[in-house]
């Protein structure tokens, strides 16, 4: 067999890394909880017309194909597809179990999607997503528009990361804006405007004029909008004084400015008000969300998500909702590769066992047991080597202790200070800082 290599877009942590991202997966668990969210997971497949009935995907969607399948093309159940994000198998998901639900349905997913885009820093074409999701039957209070950056300040502030801040947009200002300059694919005005950051005003300008049908006129007021951005509600007064009146651009204005003010109380700093903000999925109805890290902006946003009204909907049954993702693995590749996160040492071992003789094994593995029986993660020495190769052993592996069994009774060293102590495996602990791996921010001493 010849060595393998690594295939580009599919990330592999190494042991340390996948300690971090275990921490990182259970600080996020631990807040959607704590906002009354409920686990769920969701296949792993859908049928193709679900996957593309909503946004431009066609070309991210992975195929899923058995070897001896029909090489005409997928028909019936092979017609499947990979999910390429979590909030269409979830809009499946409440639509055939709708009767079984309490609605408002508050839930979070923690799962692999699959993404055929090209492969660079940050971007993957098999990630973790974090999401949370809010539905309702009928219709869903705008309320709850403004807690998902609340919900997800808390899960970031609480992982030793940069900063964030989330920019924050509503589709209705647009539609009503683009509506109020005579406007009227409004689709087509989003998609041009959501690659602002990539192509230019110069870019969008031609786009808009290309795809949207807009004079020059209508294009700069469309930039116009664009270029609105403030921390707080004054974000109104820019809008207005476009002097541009439709009723559904004050319903996007007043639901943003609640989602800014109650963001505001809740943690400062936390969101602005950013109108280039767009989100290229056609889905979204309501307030859109971006979230760039402080120091790594130019990688784009982190974590995203909106307001969604028709895509849980099927004849008479309607179920709007509003949900944002963390990019869990867009979020580590790029800190990974700073080398921004460091942990504590690269197994959870506490303690090591030392092994006086092979034939005293099981004296070993009973010290070993007592101590996991309380919460000590503990291995056994692989060797009755001489202790200090015993200690090195240990010292390699990052484990803090060594414990010494002995007839006259046993003793627990701390390798990186020396000091050894007698010990009962029934009674001792660790100091609190040893028992799991810390996880922190680079530099500061974990």
């Amino acid at each position: 067999m010849s060595k393998p290599t690594p295939i580009s877009g599919f990330p592999e942590w190494t042991t340390a890394q996948r300690m971090i991202e275990q921490f990182v997966l259970d600080r996020i668990r631990t807040t959607f909880e704590l906002y009354g969210f409920a686990p769920l997971e969701t296949r792993s497949v859908e049928p193709l017309d679900q996957l593309l009935r909503k946004g431009d995907t066609a070309k991210e969607v992975y195929l899923l194909r058995r070897l001896q399948a029909d090489t005409d093309g997928p028909a019936g159940d092979d017609a499947l597809g990979l999910h390429f994000d979590l909030t269409v198998p979830f809009a499946r998901y409440v639509l055939e179990n709708a009767g079984k639900l309490q609605f408002p349905f508050r839930r979070y997913q923690i799962q692999k999607v699959w993404r055929g885009e090209r492969p660079q820093e940050g971007r993957y074409r098999e990630f973790l997503q974090a999401d949370i999701d809010i539905v309702d039957r009928d219709t869903l209070p705008a309320h709850y528009e403004a807690e998902m950056p609340l919900v997800i300040g808390d899960a970031l502030r609480s992982l030793p990361i940069p900063p964030v801040r989330i920019q924050v947009n509503n589709r209705k200002i647009c539609e009503g804006f683009y509506r109020g300059i005579g406007l009227t694919d409004v689709e087509a005005a989003l998609r041009a405007v959501d690659k602002l950051d990539k192509i230019g005003p110069a870019g969008v300008t031609e786009l808009l004029a290309s795809t949207a049908g807009a004079s020059d006129a209508q294009a700069k007021a469309v930039l116009a909008l664009a270029e609105i951005s403030a921390p707080d509600a004054s974000f109104a007064d820019a809008v207005r004084g476009l002097g541009v009146s439709d009723p559904l651009l004050d319903e996007g204005v007043a639901e943003l400015t609640a989602v800014v003010e109650t963001a505001a109380a809740h943690a400062p700093g936390l969101c602005v008000a950013d109108l280039r903000i767009a989100r290229g999925l056609d889905y979204y109805t309501g307030t859109v969300y971006e979230t760039q890290m402080i120091g790594y902006e130019r990688f784009g946003s982190i974590c995203s998500g909106g307001r969604y009204d028709n895509l849980a909907s099927s004849g008479a049954m309607r179920f709007p909702g509003v949900g944002i993702s963390i990019g869990v693995t867009r979020l580590l590749g790029l800190l990974f590769g700073a080398e921004a996160l460091s942990v504590s040492r690269s197994v959870p071992t506490c303690v090591l066992v030392a092994v006086t003789a092979e034939e005293d094994r099981a004296a070993s593995d009973a010290v070993a047991a007592a101590l996991r029986s309380r919460g000590v993660p503990t291995e056994v020495s692989p060797s009755a080597a001489k202790f200090g190769k015993q200690i090195r052993y240990a010292e390699r592996r990052g484990i803090p202790y060594v414990w010494f069994p002995g007839a006259d009774g046993d003793e627990v060293k701390d390798i990186r200070s020396g000091e050894q102590v007698p010990a009962a495996a029934g009674e001792w602990m660790p100091a609190r800082a040893d028992l799991k791996p810390l996880v922190g921010a680079a530099g500061t001493g974990v």
